[in-house]
């Protein structure tokens, strides 16, 4: 084997892969990635070629991103074999399917289909002096990774990325790809306006990420339960695309998300917005997902959870009450789905002027980064009325991507599609991420009723928070910082009831006590809606909200009973009266009744 074929596979395909291959008749697709973003949209599509026996699946990828982390382990996730690029490009294949231009894609041997790996074609990239189109790296030469020295303000504008002939055409002048597929006839427009020599290629077949997307929408209660929305929370899901100009980037003129994080868990009550957030893949696997959950600790200590780049940011952006965000394809779509946005980055020189996504940039509501964030958000809920564009424009054959697609890909692979329905797979239900608040929570309560108390908990504001009513302050005991636990009036924390390593709440509340003297209440969380707390004076008692028949939501942060229970005995009141009538427990605009019962 020469030195340039070491690593090439065997099996299912090769020089002598017919003595080794048990179905070796099969016609060959093959998946071209370029980075983990753009093989999202390729598993997307991956499902129309199951249960045919006469379908061979390989995978490839062409190095041409400097994006490179992430994409052999989502690859060996596949399951299917993956070739070294060189082995590729030499193999015949009846179909490629790659979901961007990067790489040598006219070198392929076989019919090529394009899909978009985001909203449409939208941004202006300009194509880099290597030779090798690779749109990742925009305006910088990825040898070097410094600006071109073309690249000048006075310099023309950048070609489209997927709509110009920069990047649509070969060297000869002929289309890159046998077929493009576009989501929207607007799409085509610009298509024929920018390259009519590529024109004939475009394919109306919609967008089978947002079809996902669509078809998920009745699992939109379930996937507020698996991030631990609970009633009467909004879910604020912040997201940011890649780049300098983005919203977790730092080349935009202004850094603002060194200052947003930690205001956005200060300002906005705990028990009354969720907070989550969705990074782009390039962001994840060009910086690491270690240092991006470095740089977003005290964030996710406050309550923010990370999101999964890859199969449960969908699913968040159902969830989602408001999206704060920048102009990548997470908001266009959420704007589609009538989510309510607000744009804390929205550069438009980076976009076609003639694309929906610029269109919405320059219309929807602009995130003021000094104003207060809760007013912001509550005006945004308020007054949102859903802009008729982006849900026109994503697509103009809802539904139809999956039977669109199947019947593109059997006529460029020259054989009938099978008999059965074209269909996307679900969105998957997320695994359950619980609400980890381990950030002090300074917390205002005041007593509005017999026997009710109003609590309002913020996450490590840096200052007071303002409102009528006393504070303290509240510590899960496994607060980063276990010395600030000796200012804690209330402390907390989850576990089973039966979990050896605490003893049983019983224990662990008395041994918090003795080991912490100016602690007036221990509570332990043994589930969604129920805690067992000890007061200074030796009472215990269960804390416990039961969920109504029809609510689809779990009961407050059980968290938040044990600093009513606090409220309540600070004011010189006693238990009995609790015991006999239960508590009211007032979080924003929710009332949770809970019993009050002794514990032995």
């Amino acid at each position: 084997m020469s030195g340039r074929q070491a690593g090439w596979i065997r099996v299912p395909v090769g020089a002598d892969a017919t003595r080794w291959a048990t179905r070796g008749r099969c016609r060959l697709v093959l998946l071209v990635v370029h980075n983990v973003t753009s093989a999202t949209r390729l598993l997307d599509v991956l499902p129309l070629f199951r249960d045919d026996l006469r379908i061979q699946v390989l995978a490839t990828c062409t190095g041409s991103s400097p994006f490179q982390a992430g994409v052999p382990e989502l690859l060996a996730d596949t399951g299917v074999p993956v070739l070294p690029w060189e082995q590729a490009l030499e193999l015949p294949v009846d179909l490629a399917i790659s979901a961007s231009f990067g790489g040598r894609l006219a070198e392929i041997s076989g019919q090529l289909a394009v899909l978009s790996h985001g909203v449409g074609y939208n941004k202006r990239l300009a194509t880099p002096d290597t030779g090798h189109r690779t749109p990742d790296t925009g305006h910088r030469t990825p040898d070097t990774g410094h600006p071109s020295p073309d690249a000048t303000p006075s310099a023309a504008a950048p070609p489209v990325f997927g709509l110009s002939p920069e990047w649509l055409l070969a060297d000869d002048g002929s289309p890159v790809a046998d077929a493009m597929v576009l989501s929207h006839p607007e799409q085509g427009d610009r298509l024929r306006a920018a390259c009519p020599q590529a024109a004939h290629t475009a394919v109306l077949a919609g967008d089978p990420c947002f079809d996902r997307t669509l078809a998920a929408l009745a699992s939109r209660a379930r996937f507020r339960r698996a991030l631990d929305v609970r009633h009467g929370q909004r879910l604020v899901l912040l997201n940011s695309t890649w780049n300098p100009e983005s919203l977790f980037g730092d080349g935009g003129g202004e850094d603002l998300l060194p200052s947003l994080l930690p205001r956005l868990t200060a300002e906005l009550p705990a028990d009354e917005y969720r907070l989550a957030a969705v990074l782009h893949p390039n962001i994840w696997h060009g910086h690491g997902p270690g240092q991006v959950r470095a740089w977003l600790d005290r964030a996710r200590r406050g309550g923010l959870v990370l999101v999964d780049p890859l199969e449960g940011w969908r699913q968040a952006l159902i969830a989602a009450d408001a999206v704060i965000g920048d102009m990548g394809s997470v908001s266009y779509y959420a704007a589609a789905l009538g989510t309510p946005v607000l744009l804390g980055a929205a550069p438009l020189d980076g976009l076609d002027e003639r694309s929906p996504v610029a269109a919405f940039g320059r219309q929807a509501p602009r995130l003021s980064p000094y104003a207060p964030l809760r007013g912001q958000v509550e005006a945004l809920l308020a007054t949102h009325r859903p802009p008729a564009g982006p849900a026109e424009l994503v697509s103009s054959v809802p539904g139809e991507a999956a039977a669109r697609l199947r019947h593109l890909f059997y006529r460029l692979i020259g054989i009938p599609e099978p008999a059965d329905p074209a269909l996307l797979d679900p969105l998957p239900l997320p695994a359950y991420e619980e609400v980890a608040r381990t950030a002090p929570l300074r917390v205002v309560t005041r007593l509005v009723g017999a026997c009710e108390v109003e609590v309002v908990r913020y996450a490590d504001p840096r200052y007071e928070p303002a409102g009528d009513g006393d504070a303290h302050t509240a510590m899960h005991e496994d607060t980063l910082d276990p010395g600030q636990l000796a200012l804690a009036d209330v402390i907390f924390q989850y576990g089973a009831a039966d979990d050896p390593r605490f003893g049983g709440p019983a224990r662990w509340a008395a041994e918090v006590l003795a080991r912490h003297p100016h602690c007036a209440v221990a509570a332990y969380v043994t589930g969604p809606g129920a805690c067992a707390a000890r007061t200074r004076d030796g009472a215990l008692v269960r804390l416990s909200a039961e969920q109504a028949g029809d609510q689809p939501y779990a009961p407050a942060d059980p968290a938040a009973y044990a600093s009513a229970l606090y409220a309540w005995s600070a004011a010189g009141k006693g238990l009995g009266e609790l015991m006999a009538g239960g508590m009211l427990v007032r979080t924003g605009p929710s009332t949770h009744r809970v019993s009050v019962t002794p514990l032995r």
